[in-house]
């Protein structure tokens, strides 16, 4: 497997990248963000791990750029702040997971496997679809009644979560979990803002509505 390592601090990647050849790795260093967006265009990688603050470009730019070019390997976001806000923002950008410093490496460790397990299990299902929704795991297009439907990478993730789970009704906690893989404080409304922006563009144009709210416990699409 190989993996994509943008990290500006010396002592930090040094420390990554001594980690992932114990894994098993091979791995792949950039100092700074055109570095990396360079690299990460040039070569095939299994997954990459970027920091946010990165001279040159900073990698939330450099995610977004990496998500426009197409490309659809697994990002972990690094990054010293560990505020919801800033984690809400990795993933809106198109990271699928983030890891706030100071961190294990172990847990590094884990969560490339465990995007990586993700990532496998994703190509084998290529199209997800429920009544007349389409998702298309390999293209990441949206189509409901024939209409192409664009959203933003937290929609996207949320949906395809919703459609592997259809019929099943989710909780806000599971959600949270499987979704941002995160366990966000329940008393706020993150889910129910997400669910409603989904509804705005899934639902709302059309006369059969798909996703359900179960009061007290959660949602379901059906």
């Amino acid at each position: 497997m190989r993996i994509l390592l943008i990290e500006d601090d010396a002592k930090t990647a040094e420390i990554i990248l001594k980690g992932f050849q114990q894994a098993g790795f091979e791995t792949c260093h950039a100092a700074d963000g055109l570095d990396g967006l360079f690299k990460a265009k040039s070569a095939l990688f299994d997954a990459a791990v970027i920091d946010v603050m990165l001279p040159k470009l900073n990698g939330f730019t450099v995610i977004e750029e990496l998500r426009a070019a197409g490309l659809k390997l697994p990002i972990i976001v690094l990054s010293a702040k560990d505020s919801v806000e800033s984690k809400i923002t990795g993933l809106e950008k198109g990271g699928d997971d983030y890891l706030a410093k100071p961190f294990s490496m172990a847990e590094l460790i884990a969560r490339v496997h465990a995007q990586l397990r993700r990532a496998s299990c994703a190509a084998e299902t290529t199209v997800l679809t429920v009544e007349d929704l389409t998702l298309d795991l390999i293209s990441r297009k949206v189509v409901r009644g024939g209409e192409r439907i664009e959203l933003q990478p937290l929609e996207y993730q949320l949906l395809e979560y919703l459609m592997r789970n259809k019929g099943r009704v989710v909780s806000k906690n599971t959600i949270m979990e499987h979704v941002w893989e995160y366990h966000f404080d329940t008393r706020t409304n993150i889910v129910e803002s997400r669910v409603c922006r989904l509804r705005e563009k899934i639902d709302k144009p059309f006369a059969r509505k798909l996703i359900r709210t179960v009061r007290g416990f959660g949602y379901v699409l059906e």
